[in-house]
């Protein structure tokens, strides 16, 4: 319905809100910080009876700018999600465009300020402590350019003579065989998953994989004597998930933002420092909530101070999980005892929606 260039119009009357969100608005920002637009925009109730269901986003390339429709803004408020709700607090230096329709929302916030929105800023700061560890172990192990193969994920019991020395029936890795698969066949071993009868036919053979899959042969009698090569297992389990994790290597080193990972990688830090200071930001917010009951999204004195310590690889990592350790403990205990909604309530959040859906409808025309 709406296009990107068309709601970064300063005239589009779709937007009711915009603002400068993320670093700009924590007051983290520093030289090397991008601009992260998000914007909230309204569309006409009617569209919903279409059979083609309007879109919920438009976003550039890399989400430095992102809009979010009335609907799925309130959607995502409802389900308690952490950088929704902030939109309704930003500081107003960041704010770029407003309207009567964004004031009816911003005044019925507290509407979804719940113990699962606490609940779901610890889940969030949590998640990054997966990610920071998860990133560094990519840092410290690079992956190579050119994806796993299948054969670094096979291994042979190769035939053992009467006479052999030695433990028997111990699986050798493909590679240390130097058995070419291309000069194979391959035929299912009974009652054994991933396991094969494998089969040397030189030049002539058509190969063991055929694509992705171990393409089965039927072996002549004749040749099951003379051709045997030994017994076959192929780990596809194990195969599949490195193809995923070179996929997300190699996706991860095309859209970082390589300013971030200089003190990683030059051996300075050995987590994701900013990463980590979004895990604290994120329960500092998660604790003023039950204390105050609204998110922090402005930092400033002490509070900036240490985020910004954090940012710049003055704690260790260690450090940095005894703050948030801390810092969750403390919002557990608010949580026993703080008044608030368990969860939002959604029949309000929906009548809510109609409300500034119609407000903007009656105000355009639409």
């Amino acid at each position: 319905m709406y296009s990107l260039e068309q709601l970064v119009s300063p005239d589009s009357p779709a937007v009711i809100f915009e603002c400068l969100a993320g670093s700009r608005a924590y007051g983290t920002a520093n030289a090397e910080s991008d601009d992260d637009i998000r914007g909230i925009f309204a569309v006409p109730a009617a569209c919903y009876l279409d059979l083609e269901r309007p879109v919920d986003q438009v976003s550039d390339s890399k989400n430095n700018v992102v809009y979010f429709s009335i609907r799925r803004i309130v959607e995502l408020l409802a389900d308690a999600n952490p950088n929704v709700l902030e939109l309704l607090y930003m500081p107003d230096e960041c704010v770029r465009r407003t309207s009567p329709e964004m004031n009816l929302l911003v005044a019925a916030r507290d509407l979804f300020v719940t113990k699962q929105c606490a609940d779901t800023h610890a889940g969030y700061a949590y998640s990054q402590v997966k990610k920071a560890r998860g990133q560094n172990k990519w840092i410290n192990n690079p992956k190579p350019e050119q994806p796993p193969r299948k054969e670094q994920y096979c291994h042979v019991v190769p035939p053992q003579p009467a006479n052999a020395k030695g433990p028997p029936a111990r699986p050798i890795a493909l590679e240390i065989l130097g058995l070419d698969l291309t000069q194979c066949h391959a035929a299912r071993l009974e009652h054994a998953r991933d396991a094969y009868r494998l089969y040397f036919y030189g030049p002539t053979a058509q190969g063991v994989f055929r694509g992705d899959v171990i393409a089965c042969e039927s072996i002549p009698e004749a040749d099951e004597s003379t051709r045997f090569a030994g017994l076959l297992f192929f780990n596809e389990q194990g195969w599949k998930q490195a193809l995923i994790d070179h996929q997300n290597y190699w996706r991860w080193r095309k859209e970082r933002n390589e300013a971030r990972w200089r003190q990683q990688e030059s051996g300075e830090l050995d987590f994701d420092a900013k990463n980590m200071m979004h895990t604290i930001r994120l329960l500092m917010s998660g604790r003023s909530l039950l204390e105050h009951r609204k998110p922090m999204v402005r930092f400033s004195g002490k509070d900036l101070e240490l985020l910004m310590s954090i940012r710049n690889g003055r704690l260790s990592f260690d450090e940095i999980l005894a703050i948030a350790d801390a810092l969750r403990a403390d919002c557990e205990r608010l949580r026993d005892s703080v008044s608030l909604p368990t969860v939002c309530d959604k029949e309000a959040a929906s009548k809510l929606l109609q409300s500034i859906t119609e407000a903007w409808q009656q105000r355009f025309g639409a």
